[in-house]
């Protein structure tokens, strides 16, 4: 790596000190976490390359780095030569819940089962809205698309999961109410 400038050295520490936590988070979501900090280690590495195009106004630097970490991840994967679908982590589940605490944990597997209904691209654009908390131009940003599409896209994957917790819902509803058959 060539030397850096002060203020631009300045800059670069000023930027890892600041979103540091969230990439690092952006990337444990996504992948696991021996893997999740070299995707952090070189979303970084390109930052500092990169300076220049680092984004100065306010808001715009960090969908930037989710960007280059997204990319750092699908490179990852591609190198494996196999998908990777978002990783959810979920509350553990008690061993014994108690009563209070059982519809809870129900709720939790049944989102759980909706979520890896969804397709990745999906896991994706509900990731970035729902944990990273990204306005659409920031999302579009990561995506490489434009808000207006990513609104689009965050429509139907609220529809899809919508549609997989109905499917859920009503496959418990059955069990439920479907009679015990004895052997």
């Amino acid at each position: 790596m060539g030397q850096m400038r002060p203020a631009s050295e300045e800059r670069f520490r000023s930027l890892y000190a600041a979103h540091y936590d969230d990439v690092l988070r952006f990337a444990r979501r996504r992948t696991d976490p021996a893997s999740a900090d070299d995707v952090v280690a070189e979303t970084f590495v390109v930052a500092w390359r990169r300076a220049d195009d680092v984004p100065d106004r306010p808001g715009e630097a960090l969908p930037w780095l989710y960007a280059v970490a997204r990319l750092c991840l699908l490179n990852a994967t591609r190198g494996d030569n196999r998908q990777r679908a978002v990783a959810v982590r979920l509350a553990a589940r008690p061993a014994e819940p108690r009563r209070e605490e059982a519809d809870t944990v129900g709720d939790r597997l049944e989102m759980a089962d909706a979520w890896q209904r969804l397709t990745p691209g999906e896991q994706e654009v509900l990731a970035l809205a729902v944990w990273e908390d990204l306005t659409s131009p920031q999302a579009g940003r990561v995506l490489g698309i434009s808000a207006a599409a990513y609104r689009l896209r965050l429509t139907r994957a609220r529809r899809a999961l919508a549609r997989h917790l109905d499917h859920s819902l009503a496959l418990a509803a059955a069990r439920a109410l479907a009679p015990e058959v004895s052997s």
